[in-house]
């Protein structure tokens, strides 16, 4: 039996003007395998057998984290736009004449099933094995990265002190406080296939070769991985490093032939490296993750998979939707 739609959800679809966050939501609905990651969640779901009020459905449940990590809200927050927006609402299917949304609670006993059974790294392999199937997903070639996240240096909570699995790294002239996510990049498509996460003092060299998936002929880094062929873990892979050089080398270079040679190799590299940027993007400015959210390393790791997962849709959505549009003709 079809639901019959409420008169405030009939009055939000009748409305002329379709917003930013209404056409986002639609493009992350129709790009997202649903399918494929609710069967990676459902084993480890609880069912609606036993004591007790039964579990919301994990189809719903889902669909609110992905609203979280997409508009970097905290689990209150989340809560909150179920309220206070008809486009989260809908797309995750509330209807408040109905029924009340799921609390913050529910929604921080979901994220830890996922951090307790590493489901986030499950929901960014399904992806990525969703967007390979589409044919995305190249392995020629790899470019590696790190960027810093900032955590909360404040002392100022229950503690009284602050992450001691965070660390301070100086950049530039500035020091700054918190994490690193190291990520391996498709040179192609510029998708992310690694992650790591460290301390923010963790040299990036150091994470490099375990950035790799192994079946790449070359591999992109900039001037922080200089000396990476040198290291003893790289004898191990064959591959061809391609890394950038250093800032007051390249200014040095002299006004010859040779000279602009070289110039234009480093632009060339630097055209390839661009790539990785494009999710870091995604990830801070548009998912608005720039400082950690909790405590301790492996959960905010744990929240970097599902992060770089959904990013990667988002990279991805001008090919996925010319995908469903053809296979919809």
């Amino acid at each position: 039996m079809t639901k019959q739609a409420s008169f405030s959800e009939l009055e939000y679809a009748a409305k002329k003007k379709q917003t930013r966050r209404d056409r986002f939501l639609a493009e992350i609905e129709a790009i997202t395998p649903w399918a494929e990651l609710e069967r990676t969640i459902t084993p480890f779901y609880p069912s609606s057998g036993g004591r007790g009020r039964p579990p919301i459905g994990l189809t719903r449940m889902l669909r609110m984290y992905v609203a979280q990590q997409c508009f970097g809200l905290s689990d209150e927050g989340v809560e909150d736009a179920l309220y206070d927006s008809q486009a989260i609402r809908r797309f995750v299917g509330i209807d408040l004449a109905r029924e009340a949304a799921p609390d913050a609670t529910t929604l921080l006993k979901f994220r830890r099933l996922l951090e307790a059974h590493q489901l986030t790294e499950s929901i960014f392999n399904t992806i990525n094995a969703h967007l390979a199937e589409k044919g995305l997903l190249l392995r020629e070639g790899t470019i590696v990265d790190a960027t810093l996240i900032a955590a909360p240096p404040s002392t100022k909570n229950r503690e009284g002190k602050r992450d001691e699995e965070m660390h301070q790294a100086k950049k530039g002239s500035q020091w700054h406080f918190g994490m690193k996510a190291h990520i391996g990049v498709d040179a192609k498509s510029g998708l992310v296939h690694t992650i790591i996460g460290t301390a923010a003092n963790v040299s990036d060299i150091t994470q490099a070769q375990a950035l790799l998936h192994g079946d790449e002929t070359d591999a992109f880094g900039d001037a922080a991985y200089q000396g990476i062929e040198k290291r003893a873990e790289s004898q191990e892979v064959p591959v061809t490093w391609h890394v950038a050089m250093r800032p007051g080398k390249r200014k040095a270079l002299p006004g010859t032939s040779l000279g602009d040679l070289l110039e234009r190799i480093e632009h060339a590299k630097a055209s390839i490296r661009a790539k990785v940027e494009h999710p870091f993007h995604v990830v801070k400015n548009l998912f608005r993750h720039r400082k950690t959210r909790y405590r301790g390393l492996a959960k905010n790791t744990a929240q970097l998979f599902s992060l770089f997962g959904f990013a990667n849709l988002v990279l991805a959505r001008r090919w996925l939707l010319e995908a469903n549009t053809q296979g919809a003709s």
